[in-house]
């Protein structure tokens, strides 16, 4: 066992029904005791030790039998495993990394063939695969937050952003079009606070706070394009995000000058204009210099 966390954050997201866990649609019988050849497939010696807290993203990092770390996720009724890359299930779908992909081929060839996009479209099953696929990806970037493994949060976010984008513009049904665009906001935020987080472990804080910033820049554009601008200053997301350039905002030094300036400015405002003059001085004195 590589890596063990717990977290008592509940995420936003956990709100919305539509977030579904794989389904194991092949359960296998626990062997028969009186042949007692086959071995158990009774989860509970693994589970002992690792009790499940409601309310918390239990965790953990493991090495799979093969060799590769697995990341696994303690349920209610048990735990999910799944591939730190990949389709989470390891599957390859049509011979591709995940159905996004084997549908963005089917796009590129289409595109190709008759010169435009016009006239590609998505089934409403189509769509419903890609929902159950983009759950996987949620609960594995949720997994690798936890675990503060935030480049993988950001190539798992951008990619169910890519979902949300072909379907909102290639389904054939406006209700599939619509569906996943609920949780644009939560995934913005989830990948501007893993790509800040990245930036400010690199002391990259100025870029960091940017990234930040064009975050809730988008899903001001986000609730405005739906004619829901007064959403905005309601939105958990936006809330998380302002918190986070507060925070980001105190790690960035503050230039010479303006922390004079600053200092002038309650002086003046103080009517301490004996400092005030000094600090004037030394403003002028420190702005010539540089």
């Amino acid at each position: 066992m590589a890596d063990e966390k717990n977290s008592s954050r509940k995420d936003p997201i956990q709100r919305h029904s539509a977030d579904k866990l794989p389904a194991d649609k092949s359960p296998e019988r626990a062997s028969d005791k009186s042949h007692g050849k086959l071995p158990s497939k009774d989860i509970t010696p693994f589970l002992k030790g690792w009790d499940f807290e409601p309310g918390t993203i239990n965790v953990r990092k493991i090495s799979g039998i093969d060799g590769r770390p697995k990341l696994q996720m303690r349920l209610d009724l048990g735990l999910l495993q799944m591939e730190l890359s990949g389709r989470p299930d390891g599957t390859r779908p049509n011979g591709y990394e995940s159905l996004l992909e084997y549908y963005e081929a089917q796009l590129s060839d289409y595109k190709r063939r008759h010169g435009t996009e016009m006239g590609f479209a998505l089934t409403s099953d189509q769509c419903q695969s890609l929902r159950e696929e983009a759950a996987m990806y949620y609960q594995r970037y949720l997994s690798l937050f936890v675990l503060e493994d935030f480049p993988g949060v950001v190539r798992d976010t951008a990619r169910n952003l890519r979902v949300l984008d072909i379907c909102n513009k290639f389904a054939e049904d406006e209700q599939d079009r619509l569906f996943l665009e609920q949780y644009r906001p939560y995934i913005t935020m989830m990948n501007a606070r893993a790509t800040a987080s990245t930036l400010l472990q690199e002391g990259r804080t100025n870029d960091a706070l940017k990234h930040v910033r064009e975050a809730m820049d988008n899903i001001k554009n986000f609730f405005e394009d739906f004619g829901q601008p007064e959403a905005y200053a309601q939105s958990n997301e936006v809330r998380v995000l302002k918190r986070l350039a507060r925070d980001i905002k105190r790690k960035i030094p503050i230039d010479p000058v303006t922390k004079l300036q600053n200092q002038l400015e309650r002086a003046v405002k103080a009517e301490r204009y004996e400092e005030a003059a000094k600090l004037r001085d030394e403003i002028k004195r420190k702005s010539g210099a540089a």
